[in-house]
């Protein structure tokens, strides 16, 4: 262990369902020895098994997975759980508090942060003890995302891959049992910023799932992407109990390279493809329209290779630079 002035206020090895928070000091004008309670519970099961982290809440605006892992916190029985099970919901309290991407403290992106720094501003010190103290040691590492606010997304899954890494065959049983349609293997990024960079640093199997976004709540992604992760924690050796539900999907498309379609110019956006579309070599993929100037043709935005959309931008209103989609290329 790395030391972190960050404390969990429970041991998170005890038998059973551990509920607490990690004190992230926080001194501030109105609050001299304050702190910021980032949730966190463990479920230590009776009979040996792996050490898996579930966590959501990294980006606050995006509710799917904040809203899977309180199910699973009230729903899960401990003797069910083989090893140990930690579930963090709000990864990044303050941006989840706030329904905010990044946090209104510091405006730090949590998946922008690792492995962060010991003593630095609050997300630094979120990032550093979820890398040096969560995430190390552990076998599996699955971080539930959606689009957000500004993003929706077909559901997918993404996970770093090498060919003859150690934990690739655990990442085949994952892959096939979380049910998503759309999987995107990509480089490891040993030296990135990412949650799934501290997995790939730490050993473990790491795992981001994209699930719907806009903002809101899809209750069937959420539901099946929630059978899909019990389902995913039982091919690991981690969950025992009963799995009621379907998955969103029994096959899924495997790609292995992906780009992202930009803003050109700031007007209105007109997606003429959505998340999950297909688009073919040199297709008008979406429009820029110019209220401001009467008269003024709208903008085609192209594309140049066959790929699928795996998500498409939002809000209508983009400025230069904006993303407008994230695509698997063919």
């Amino acid at each position: 262990m790395t030391l972190s002035p960050v404390q969990c206020t429970v041991d998170l090895t005890i038998p059973g369902r551990n509920l607490g928070f990690l004190r992230v000091p926080h001194s501030v004008h109105r609050s001299a020895y304050g702190h910021i309670p980032v949730p966190i519970v463990s479920f230590v099961g009776p009979k040996p098994g792996p050490t898996v982290l579930l966590m959501s809440g990294n980006h606050g605006d995006e509710y799917e997975g904040q809203v899977i892992l309180s199910d699973l916190i009230r729903t899960l029985d401990p003797t069910d759980i083989c090893g140990r099970l930690t579930l963090l919901p709000m990864a990044n309290f303050p941006a989840a508090e706030a329904g905010l991407r990044t946090s209104p403290l510091d405006s730090g992106n949590l998946n922008r942060s690792f492995p962060g720094r010991a003593v630095g501003a609050p997300t630094e010190m979120i990032a550093f003890y979820i890398e040096h103290h969560l995430i190390a040691g552990t076998d599996m590492m699955i971080d539930l995302h959606s689009g957000g606010s500004s993003l929706y997304c077909v559901p997918f899954a993404m996970t770093s891959w090498v060919e003859g890494n150690a934990r690739n065959s655990m990442r085949l049983k994952v892959l096939e049992a979380l049910g998503l349609p759309f999987v995107l293997r990509h480089g490891p990024e040993a030296e990135g910023w990412y949650s799934s960079s501290a997995s790939w640093r730490a050993g473990a199997a790491g795992f981001t799932l994209e699930l719907g976004g806009g903002g809101t709540v899809d209750p069937a992604i959420r539901q099946g992407a929630q059978t899909g992760i019990l389902r995913a924690l039982a091919a690991v050796g981690s969950y025992t109990g009963q799995i009621v539900g379907d998955v969103l999907s029994p096959t899924y498309r495997d790609f292995q390279r992906e780009d992202y379609i930009f803003a050109q110019e700031p007007g209105l956006y007109e997606p003429l493809v959505l998340a999950g579309g297909e688009i073919a070599a040199g297709q008008v993929v979406a429009r820029i329209h110019f209220p401001e100037t009467p008269g003024k043709a709208p903008l085609d935005v192209h594309f140049d290779q066959p790929s699928i959309a795996l998500a498409h931008r939002v809000p209508a209103r983009v400025i230069r630079g904006d993303c407008l989609f994230h695509v698997a290329l063919k």
